[in-house]
């Protein structure tokens, strides 16, 4: 490992505030990097979905070139402010957002682009920004903290030689979670076929409505349904809810090895995601476990919005449990198989309808009443059961993958302080 350098930041980098942008300008137009894309990606990626109307000058002020690190300026909490995302190529248009700072490079050769990717969500780095943070209703990182943060970076071949092969596991990374967000619009294509285009097999293994299929008018749906289809509560499919415990006077966060999943960690693809997890101990665990009982065939539920949020558990959790804030759901199986149920948890209908019930004046979410209250359409349990059989292969597909995700994401953050502390090296 060669020696580290030590840099002033400033010095490395300049920094210029994003555009201010209105509503009438969202939504089309050129691309547009968002807090959000900031906040949940090491990189930059290669295409931005996102788009803002904005002119040929707004987009020269506000221009992403490779080389530049976009950082979250403010956030609700400590932790979670000052998160970077680097861009490893120009941005033909793209501007970014009003609440996302741009770190444009003075020079070149001194901070390797990879590199600095890793090094700014290292443990070490978020460490020097949470001690340096101005908290006065929200987090916030201004021109004064950057200007004093200093760097210690080793020679730039190092940084190239460890760089690249962390990107190198980030990017089978990202393979990864995009097959498991392909694997989860199929399983939803499948759904919306069978359960809201009516689709599904008839006895002959044709397409129910396009084949003739008879609809009758339900009152509870307000809809026409096929025949032998119901309407009910929610309360019908679901066994019980339960929840896991906030620590409060119960136990304390960290010092141990089992991963606190909280909303954040639901992704919107049915992913379970230990990104950034807190941890508890094993004693805490039990003390949470008696609380939430996650068993296989149960659906995980982000209570807070943005709605539909959910992970089918496929394995007994060994080493992670549930906050407060996470519903763990049970399936009633002698109206629904658990697949069924999770994919209706993310239904368009449900999360209108979930949505308009919500309630909080900070954090909007759904309370267990609610849910239980709510609408589901119930086939019969013949349609449901081959429903399942047809989306099963893909969710144990999706399970396969978020464990080798999950391992490969386990060694980057292992390698990650070794690498940079000089524990371990990088043979050429």
């Amino acid at each position: 490992m060669s020696k580290l350098h030590k840099y002033a930041f400033s010095d490395l980098y300049d920094m210029t505030s994003g555009i201010s942008s209105t509503k009438e300008q969202a939504g089309h137009g050129a691309p547009f990097v968002s807090f959000s894309t900031v906040f949940n990606n090491y990189f930059l990626p290669d295409e931005l979905t996102d788009l803002m109307d904005t002119s040929e000058r707004e987009q020269e002020t506000y221009s992403i070139k490779k080389g530049d690190i976009l950082i979250t300026r403010t956030s609700e909490t400590v932790d979670e402010l000052a998160m970077s995302c680097v861009a490893l190529k120009d941005y033909p248009k793209a501007t970014y957002s009003g609440f996302v700072k741009r770190l444009r490079p003075k020079t070149t050769g001194i901070a390797y682009d990879k590199y600095m990717g890793f090094f700014l969500r290292s443990k070490y780095f978020r460490k020097v920004i949470n001690s340096n943070t101005i908290m006065t209703l929200r987090a916030s990182f201004n021109e004064d903290i950057f200007s004093f943060l200093t760097l210690y970076l080793p020679d730039y071949e190092e940084q190239v030689k460890i760089g690249d092969m962390l990107y190198n596991l980030e990017k089978k990374i990202q393979i990864n979670r995009k097959i498991n967000d392909n694997l989860q619009q199929m399983a939803k294509t499948i759904y919306d076929y069978w359960f809201t285009q009516f689709g599904f097999p008839d006895e002959h293994g044709k397409p129910y409505l396009s084949s003739s299929g008879q609809m009758v008018w339900n009152e509870t749906a307000k809809q026409k349904l096929p025949v032998g289809w119901s309407c009910s509560k929610m309360e019908t499919a679901i066994e019980n809810i339960r929840t896991g415990l906030n620590p409060r006077d119960n136990f304390k966060l960290g010092g141990g090895s089992i991963k606190y999943i909280t909303v954040k960690n639901l992704r919107s693809d049915g992913v379970l995601d230990f990104s950034g997890c807190d941890t508890i101990d094993e004693a805490a665990r039990q003390i949470v476990h008696r609380r939430s009982d996650v068993s296989v065939g149960d659906i995980l539920f982000a209570s807070i919005a943005p709605l539909g949020r959910c992970y089918l558990v496929q394995e007994a959790p060994q080493d992670w449990d549930i906050n407060e804030s996470v519903f763990s759901i049970r399936y009633n199986k002698n109206t629904v198989t658990p697949e069924y149920l999770y994919m209706h948890l993310q239904s368009e209908a449900f999360v209108k309808e979930s949505t308009a019930c919500s309630t909080g004046s900070i954090f909007k979410g759904i309370r267990i009443n609610s849910l239980m209250d709510s609408k589901i359409i119930t086939p019969p349990m013949q349609v449901i059961e081959r429903f399942s059989k047809e989306v099963r292969p893909l969710f144990a597909l999706q399970n396969k993958l978020n464990k080798e995700t999950h391992s490969l994401t386990q060694l980057r953050d292992w390698l990650l302080p070794m690498l940079m502390n000089g524990q371990a090296t990088i043979s050429d």
